[in-house]
């Protein structure tokens, strides 16, 4: 009888272990990867949709319609940018790399070719007056 029970009790113990077993598994396969910026071979992107995506990761929060929440006047507005001498994606790579002011730089985070990707969707947007574009950003998949 008591090698019943304790059968019995090394049965539940299993169960229960490859419950977790199988919760961890998921877990771990459904977590959301860090926003790196990072390309994976099963996603082509384009260049405007990466930039795009990596603002919505990265920038969005100071940045939101263009705007600048911390200084008014440094917004990312075409006049804005060109009082401060930054015209072109160039320009706005170089300072979403390295930062300007009391901005830091976000190369280092935003992966390979990020800071680019960026630069050219932020000069889109501004030459466009940034035509609600956070309504359609949507952070992807990691």
């Amino acid at each position: 009888m008591e090698g019943r029970s304790e059968a019995r009790l090394m049965d539940g113990w299993r169960r229960w272990a490859l419950a977790l077993l199988a919760l961890l598994l998921m877990g771990w396969v459904l977590w959301p990867r860090p926003a790196l910026g990072l390309e994976t071979a099963a996603v082509p992107r384009t260049l405007e949709s990466r930039g795009a995506s990596l603002f919505a990761q990265h920038c969005v929060g100071c940045h939101l319609n263009g705007g600048n929440v911390i200084r008014r006047g440094k917004t990312l507005r075409l006049a804005a940018l060109k009082r401060a001498g930054l015209e072109g994606a160039e320009a706005m790579a170089r300072v979403a790399a390295h930062g300007q002011g009391q901005m830091a730089g976000y190369g280092a985070v935003m992966g390979e070719d990020g800071a680019q990707a960026v630069g050219a969707w932020v000069w889109e947007q501004a030459l466009a007056d940034w035509p609600k574009a956070e309504q359609k950003i949507t952070k992807e998949p990691s």
